[in-house]
């Protein structure tokens, strides 16, 4: 392979290797959004139903 073809195939590999590390990343930051929401829910939730038992 010359120079320019080496270049090439690198800048796929790195490319490849962001977009992976990207994807983690959403994954991992949805996960986070997920939960909190969870815990916010449930908190509404029991006040809410607090509010309606009294």
């Amino acid at each position: 392979m010359s120079a320019p073809d080496q270049d090439k195939q690198r800048n796929r590999e790195i490319a490849a290797n962001e977009a992976e590390r990207q994807a983690v990343s959403a994954v991992r930051v949805s996960s986070w959004a997920i939960a909190v929401s969870a815990v916010i829910g449930v908190i509404v939730f029991a006040i809410v139903w607090a509010w309606i038992k009294r």
